[in-house]
């Protein structure tokens, strides 16, 4: 079966563990051929950097075309049109179409290809919420409520299901763009199945403990990503875990810090409990969290809650509205407020309450792999509604 991914709306990255690279991975995996059109862009540094019209193979086994956009009206680049985009349907023909985003000014042009191959199934996913879409009155009432209601309505008649990635995103289609709540599906992010399993059978646990001289019974917390002004609030896990009269606490921070937020938390790396690691490759965030006893994101969503959770790593969180859905079965404690205060108090009593970190950590282990096994989510993503 040909499966083609339709990425328009950003930068498809390549090494990136987004939805659009992982579901295309293991649709793969499942046996299907897989293409993706993606547009002549990436992110490199943080930023945008185009890219000359190309057609390769990835590392992954996905074929991608890179389109060239063609600007329409405004320079931005959501609102490009792609020339291609016909004729590449027609050329791959494919026998399901997955589209990452309905807000693409060429919605209609997917419509229209499968109105006339009515054999060719089309599904939708979505990664609008209000934490990053939405956020001012232009953007709520011209762009979200008018130009891409527009843009999703005109797929509806044709779309299989539509999926939001969190809880929160299955309500922003239904709310904003009046999608039926029956035709929106919550279709989750998650952990690779090779990966986890990776890191487990490498006993990735001593090997990291033992690279930065923890010992296996120090309390190992880590948190990482672009931390940026969406997700300050890691210098404040920082203070607290400086405040704690712990010597078994560790932290290790991987990622980036924006500039404006570096002096901070160079203030706050003390070399031994609190270590600032950089960057990893999204492979090695596997063998990181494996050798953690807790994961604390104390900030916005990222797709790292998913994939802990996956790997079985009891959770803080931040009580983001629509995000419960990590919750499966008492492995998340949701922090409620912006505080060093509360993010100590809920650290120095999982220290101090074994049992009650016990509890979340047989929750996580059980579960974990039932709900977010990225193998069972790209089944799940294409099977008849």
């Amino acid at each position: 079966m040909t499966i083609c991914h339709v990425f328009l709306t950003n930068s498809y990255t390549e090494g990136k563990s987004y939805q659009e690279n992982i579901l295309s991975k293991y649709h793969v995996k499942l046996g299907h051929r897989v293409v993706m059109l993606a547009a002549a862009y990436t992110m490199r540094g943080g930023k945008y950097r185009r890219l000359p019209a190309e057609h390769y193979l990835n590392a992954d086994g996905v074929e991608v075309f890179r389109l060239t956009p063609r600007r329409f009206l405004f320079p931005d680049r959501r609102f490009n049109r792609f020339p291609e985009l016909r004729a590449k349907l027609e050329a791959i023909s494919p026998d399901i179409l997955f589209v990452h985003n309905p807000q693409f000014l060429d919605a209609g042009v997917v419509a229209a290809y499968v109105k006339r191959h009515p054999n060719c199934r089309l599904f939708v996913d979505s990664h609008s919420d209000f934490s990053n879409s939405a956020t001012n009155w232009i953007s709520k009432t011209v762009l979200h409520r008018l130009l891409w209601k527009h843009t999703a309505r005109k797929l509806l008649p044709c779309t299989e299901m539509f999926y939001g990635v969190l809880p929160a995103r299955v309500d922003f289609l239904v709310d904003i763009y009046g999608l039926p709540r029956e035709k929106c599906e919550l279709l989750v992010m998650g952990a690779e199945d090779d990966l986890v399993e990776k890191a487990r059978a490498s006993h990735a646990r001593e090997r990291i403990r033992a690279q930065y001289g923890i010992a296996g019974d120090d309390f190992l917390i880590i948190t990482g990503g672009v931390i940026d002004r969406w997700k300050t609030q890691t210098l404040l896990l920082m203070e607290a875990v400086r405040n704690i009269r712990d010597e078994r606490l560790r932290l290790i921070v991987f990622g980036s810090f924006i500039p404006e937020l570096r002096e901070q938390a160079e203030r706050l790396i003390d070399g031994d409990r609190i270590r600032f690691i950089g960057w990893l490759r999204p492979e090695q965030t596997y063998d990181y969290v494996e050798a953690a006893d807790l994961a604390v994101f104390p900030g916005r969503h990222s797709v790292f809650w998913e994939q802990v959770a996956g790997q079985g790593v009891p959770m803080l969180v931040k009580d983001w509205p629509g995000t419960h859905h990590v919750d499966i079965g008492g492995n998340v404690r949701f922090l409620k407020e912006d505080s060093e205060e509360e993010i100590r108090g809920e650290i120095e009593r999982l220290l101090s309450h074994p049992e009650e970190y016990e509890a979340m950590r047989e929750a996580a282990r059980e579960n974990g792999m039932r709900v977010f096994s990225y193998r069972d989510i790209a089944e799940r993503s294409i099977r008849p509604r």
